[in-house]
């Protein structure tokens, strides 16, 4: 089935009868066939728990901080930190008050807890963010500057508390790395470009990643949170405003739990939360107010993601709200290792920039699979493209090696006010979309004839679109 179709005649080629009845068994098996998979969902809920700490106190004030928002704290959140692991663990606490300061290098068994009326401000300085540090730069391994606050193999670490985390980025610091007028970019200002081909053509020459220095004198943007080859991650009430780059980055890294965390940043490629090949990761009780995708689940890019090889699983997103972005709820495009196993529900989003609820991007450069992806109970305003949007056209697009596998999404009780289309989805006539299934679905406004294109076993059941049944005669 290929081609953008009035909606009538797509949906009565892809086999969908009136009234809510069921396809033919030929259509293969769905998620509503199987196992319920919200009790999948449940078991990943009930393993993610947040990590026990010690009850040692280490107030980053008894260390020579100030929160005065000028005295430099660097030296004191460090010292905090390695003399509450020295203990064996427990809490780092930054009282009320501005305190400025460069990186913070997380140790396991350290809880940095920000208090109600502190925040905690990130000095703008690239060069304090050196030596650079092993991490991922938008699904590539290499050193970069250190992300603002940054942990690589530690065990039981977090960030809690209602205080705010803000990475101070702007159109004066930062976001001109960007290349962009809109971002306070100026003609003849350095800017990344240069810096992220260099990498990536590093990558496709097989470069070891040693090798694979930025840092000082390049111009790539790090990002606010990387928990890097973690394990036992909690980031649990904080503001986060300003980020650089990505806001929450865990990579590699397993038994991660976002919760209650608002995020409100709209600089580029602001996205809220990235899970990047890593496992078991619990996003609940969020809001998301960002200037790219909200939730991002990732997994490598290209070269070098073929090399790591490691994918996202048994990811479970659950009762956010997402104010802003390009995607609520998105998958790729750095999906190279592959993602498996996300669920979504009970979540609420609305805006006139957001893209799409679900929303899935690669192309046959990335290669990689999408399998098992289940959202219910989603109530959206309004969109600007898509409610669902699938496209294997993102970026380097087709006529490359390695054709992206998507398979297994399935949507219920999905309701939308307003949205171009209902369906945007474009596989190849070579690698088709399979096994899409919609239920119980309303969609009040839907401005535009859907665009799907080599998709196999689209299932609609009891969907209604501008007041009508999906498929009903004139």
């Amino acid at each position: 089935m290929s081609g953008s179709w009035p909606r009538r005649r797509f949906l009565g080629a892809s086999g969908a009868v009136l009234g809510g009845g069921l396809l033919a068994s030929a259509v293969g098996a769905s998620a509503f066939a199987d196992a319920d998979p919200w009790r999948t969902a449940d078991r990943i809920r009930r393993r993610v728990r947040a990590p026990r700490f010690p009850h040692h106190r280490f107030r980053i004030t008894d260390f020579g901080a100030t929160g005065d928002g000028t005295t430099d704290c660097t030296r004191a959140f460090d010292a905090a930190i390695s003399a509450c692991a020295r203990r064996g663990g427990g809490r780092v606490v930054v009282p009320p008050g501005r305190y400025l300061t460069g990186p913070i290098r997380l140790r396991s068994h350290v809880d940095l807890h920000v208090d109600a009326g502190a925040t905690v401000l990130f000095d703008t300085d690239p060069a304090r963010y050196l030596p650079a540090v092993y991490t991922r730069w938008q699904g590539v391994e290499c050193y970069n500057y250190a992300p603002l606050i940054y942990a690589y193999g530690a065990r039981n670490i977090a960030i809690t508390g209602t205080g705010t985390l803000d990475g101070q980025a702007s159109n004066t610091a930062w976001w001109p790395w960007k290349g962009r007028p809109e971002y306070g970019w100026k003609p003849g200002d350095p800017q990344e470009g240069p810096d992220w081909t260099l990498l990536q053509q590093w990558a496709d020459q097989g470069v070891p990643v040693r090798d694979r220095v930025l840092g000082a004198g390049h111009y790539l943007r790090p990002n606010l949170i990387q928990p890097y080859r973690c394990e036992n991650v909690l980031v649990e009430g904080v503001t986060i405003v300003n980020s650089p780059m990505w806001e929450i980055h865990p990579v590699l890294s397993r038994n991660v739990l976002v919760r209650d965390v608002t995020v409100i940043s709209h600089g580029p490629n602001n996205d809220g939360c990235d899970p990047e090949s890593s496992t078991d990761v619990v996003i609940t009780g969020c809001t998301f107010d960002t200037g790219d995708d909200c939730i991002a689940i990732k997994a490598g890019r290209n070269a070098d993601g073929r090399r790591v090889n490691t994918p996202s699983r048994n990811i479970l997103v659950e009762d956010c709200e997402f104010r802003d972005g390009h995607g609520g709820v998105t998958i790729g495009s750095e999906m190279t290792g592959g993602v498996a196993g996300v669920y979504a529900r009970n979540l609420r989003m609305t805006s006139p920039n957001l893209n799409s609820c679900l929303r899935l991007k690669s192309n046959s450069m990335r290669g990689g699979y999408i399998h098992d992806v289940h959202l219910k109970d989603v109530e959206v305003g309004r969109l600007s493209v898509a409610a669902i949007q699938v496209d294997f056209y993102y970026d380097e697009g087709p006529g490359h090696p390695y054709n992206p596998d998507v398979s297994g999404i399935h949507v219920e009780n999905l309701h939308v006010g307003t949205t171009q289309y209902v369906l945007d989805m474009r596989g190849y006539p070579d690698a088709p979309i399979k096994d899409v299934t919609l239920a119980h679905c309303r969609f009040d406004t839907a401005t535009a004839a859907d665009i799907v294109e080599n998709v196999e076993g689209l299932v609609l059941t009891d969907v209604t679109v501008n007041g009508s049944p999906v498929g009903a005669p004139a």
